[in-house]
């Protein structure tokens, strides 16, 4: 299908899918709805709310660890922005980005992310998508990246993972990706008191959600859109 890359509303670019009119980020600002929703109603929320136990003496330890679990590694933009955000809360970060097309690197090449964000981690934007595949590595002292190329409905993950970045391709184009199914391989790959996050705010997606155990809030959604879904887990899964 054919791409091209966009300019959104707040500077930051992104690509759209012209076939589908799909975007892999928000038109009204790649950057603002990363940092709302995937940042700071997913990380910071879980960091400040449900690691509270964590102090600046015992972050070095690997039990205290925050596994992160990307729906979509895209454009690599959230995993940056969580990465600059692990080096600000002096927070180990284990992420691990699910993505089954990449994005070719004439395309990162053209994308913003650095010049917005900062210039002075242009080297670790870089690393993120030049490191090889199916293989954790470590970008940063605070960060450790494994990128897997497979589909969704292919993650076998047990009670792996604090926060979920659910960012897949909207229901509108890719409804089987929003399904009872794929969340409750969601549900299974997250911790207890585990959370996940997306832009959708869609009552079919919350419904099944909930349908697969979750309890979902409704919360104000990044510029351009009401409102957002955030999801936590609150007994193991068997």
């Amino acid at each position: 299908m054919k791409r091209k890359i966009i300019t959104t509303s707040d500077g930051s670019k992104t690509i759209q899918i012209e076939e589908w009119n799909e975007q892999y980020h928000s038109i009204h600002g790649a950057i603002q709805e990363a940092n709302h929703v995937f940042i700071k109603h997913g990380l910071l929320f879980y960091s400040e709310n449900l690691n509270k136990h964590l102090t600046k003496q015992n972050c070095d330890s690997e039990s205290n660890s925050i596994n992160i679990l990307e729906i979509g590694f895209g454009t690599g933009l959230n995993a940056f922005l969580t990465l600059i955000e692990a080096e600000k809360l002096n927070q180990k970060i284990n992420y691990t980005g699910i993505e089954a097309y990449p994005v070719q690197l004439n395309e990162i090449e053209q994308l913003n992310y650095v010049d917005l964000i900062s210039t002075q981690h242009k080297a670790i934007f870089e690393k993120l998508h030049d490191i090889s595949w199916e293989k954790p590595q470590d970008i940063s002292s605070r960060f450790q990246l494994e990128k897997q190329k497979k589909f969704f409905k292919d993650i076998t993950a047990k009670n792996q993972f604090n926060i979920i970045y659910f960012d897949a391709f909207g229901a509108r184009v890719q409804p089987d990706l929003w399904t009872e199914d794929i969340f409750k391989i969601m549900y299974t790959s997250l911790k207890v008191n585990g959370v996940l996050v997306t832009y959708s705010a869609k009552g079919s997606v919350r419904r099944a959600m909930q349908a697969v155990g979750f309890t979902v809030e409704r919360l104000p959604g990044p510029p351009g859109k009401r409102e957002m879904l955030r999801a936590k887990k609150h007994s193991i899964s068997k």
